[in-house]
């Protein structure tokens, strides 16, 4: 079983407005065990916040970084730290 951890991610590039925080909520749901929150900020960027086990985080910070997202991503940033809790389920906010 994989440690659970906190990935906080920034996604660059044209990820507004082209429904990428409802897909990256399905990526997480169907991870499965990932809790977190998709938010829309100021400067056109996409923050991802997601905690659940190591494994399945990647996998989401992978698919994040793929040609299979909408739109188009010209980079993420991303940190890792210790999971806080309070989420239930993934949201978009």
């Amino acid at each position: 079983m994989s440690e659970d951890v906190r990935l906080v991610a920034w996604v660059r590039g044209q990820v507004q407005g082209v429904g990428f925080r409802w897909f990256t909520r399905a990526r997480a749901l169907e991870l499965g065990g990932v809790s977190g929150f998709a938010l829309n900020l100021a400067d056109g960027r996409v923050q991802v916040v997601a905690e659940g086990p190591k494994d399945r985080c990647e996998g989401l910070l992978d698919w994040l970084r793929s040609d299979d997202t909408p739109g188009r991503v010209d980079g993420v940033t991303e940190i890792w730290d210790t999971p806080r809790g309070g989420y239930d389920g993934f949201a978009i906010r």
